[in-house]
């Protein structure tokens, strides 16, 4: 059946071919810059910030972006953006390669405050791009076909951005630190030449309000339907403790697993696996046990997911872990975005969405810097291991509140 939404639908095709080509890039570059990062300093909360720097755009712009994205040719705002990645990709390419060596890990703090600026622009053009690419999906497809396309298309991006990606980012770190940052670069300028073939319908419907009216619209939309609020702000806690343990993660591998840097971009496609196998059945066990099951389901992943990292230090263990992750983390993506997609009026699409994300997303920088500044303040009197380790139980905690909370409060009409 995906085969069939692939061959028939031509912007349907290049928008799946561009999004896994630039995951190819992402995935590639989420093991070479926290890699970067260690090779200048072995500071948690140095390292934290690079990761607080990339995710911080979501929390500042992921409002007025909705906006802009109502406003504007959505093919245009993903073309402009992926062509900003790529020369922002470029300029950390070129830092690598003007400096005359690394630093030693006890130095580097005027290149890792650069490399977090990067970091933050960079973000600024993923709001602007990923708003853009997933408010035009009901564009390009029909509304019955969302969960499928939506599913089809994650399940490839965790191909390329965990399986294929990482592994690759370790072979390339080998031969050069510098490398992944070109190969990332490249495949921006393929997704950037992919969008711009894409043929969207005309939209009468465009917002011309100003800026604030059009802004005060989605978010009163939001306010109006709770459901999608309740939504918008369980997925606030659960982006911040993954992306407070993600930061950790390179460091964690590293000390607490011993794992290279091919180790680790290995570890990273046990994510894959998971993504994958989540992306292809999601929409038919969410047909099957229905939405809010499903919900249980992915928020129970996430409770045993810290666990595991948390209690115990194995490679296998870890490796279950991030299968399990993705898995749930793309259960509940293919769910929630196919019925916020269904239910937003397409001239609040963008608007709404951003307001979702603001929450969702928004608590990203937040959770990275939380889990860098937490080892940081932990160490001295628990010992660098289990100060490592301290960042996942507390995010089992959580987990285990919202999961509490979900079963009490999510009810949704069944369709």
């Amino acid at each position: 059946m995906s085969h069939i939404l692939l061959k028939s639908n031509r912007n349907y095709r290049l928008i799946f071919s561009a999004s896994a080509v630039s995951n190819l890039g992402d995935g590639v570059s989420s093991v070479a810059m926290p890699w970067l990062a260690t090779l200048l300093t072995r500071d948690p909360l140095l390292i934290s910030a690079v990761a607080m720097a990339q995710r911080l755009p979501w929390f500042l712009f992921a409002l007025p972006a909705g906006v802009w994205t109502d406003r504007a040719d959505r093919r245009r705002l993903m073309v402009r953006a992926d062509l900003v990645r790529l020369a922002l990709t470029l300029c950390i390419t070129g830092m690598v390669l003007s400096a005359a060596a690394i630093p030693p890990a006890t130095g580097g703090t005027g290149m890792i405050l650069t490399l977090a600026l990067i970091s933050f622009l960079l973000g600024t053009a993923e709001v602007i791009r990923d708003n853009a690419a997933q408010t035009v999906m009901p564009s390009l497809v029909r509304p019955d076909d969302l969960e499928q396309a939506n599913g089809q298309m994650w399940s490839a991006e965790q191909i390329t951005n965990q399986f294929i990606g990482p592994p690759l980012a370790g072979v390339l770190i080998g031969a050069g630190i510098a490398l992944p940052f070109g190969v990332d670069a490249a495949t921006f300028a393929l997704s950037a030449a992919l969008i711009w073939l894409i043929a969207l319908p005309p939209s009468p419907t465009r917002s011309r309000a100003r800026f604030w009216p059009a802004l005060v619209e989605g978010l009163s939309w939001m306010r109006r339907n709770r459901k999608i609020l309740r939504l918008a702000l369980m997925l606030a806690a659960i982006n911040a403790v993954f992306i407070g343990g993600m930061t950790i993660l390179v460091l964690y591998a590293q000390e607490v697993l011993g794992l290279s840097a091919a180790g680790y971009g290995l570890l990273l496609t046990c994510g894959a696996a998971g993504g994958v196998l989540g992306g292809l059945t999601a929409p038919r066990l969410a047909r099957r046990i229905g939405m809010r099951a499903s919900l249980m389901l992915a928020l129970f992943a996430f409770m045993l997911l810290q666990l595991l990292l948390g209690l115990f230090s194995s490679v296998t263990l870890a490796g279950i872990a991030l299968f399990l992750e993705a898995a749930g983390g793309m259960l509940w993506n293919v769910v929630t975005v196919s019925y916020r997609q269904r239910r937003i009026p397409d001239q609040l699409l963008g608007r709404v969405n951003s307001v979702y994300r603001f929450f969702g997303w928004g608590a990203m920088p937040f959770g990275a810097l939380g889990a860098g500044a937490l080892v940081a303040a932990l160490e001295p009197g628990l010992g660098r291991i289990a100060a490592l380790h301290a960042p996942y139980l507390i995010s089992a905690a959580i987990c285990f509140l919202l999961l509490l909370y979900g079963f009490l409060k999510l009810r949704f009409d069944e369709v």
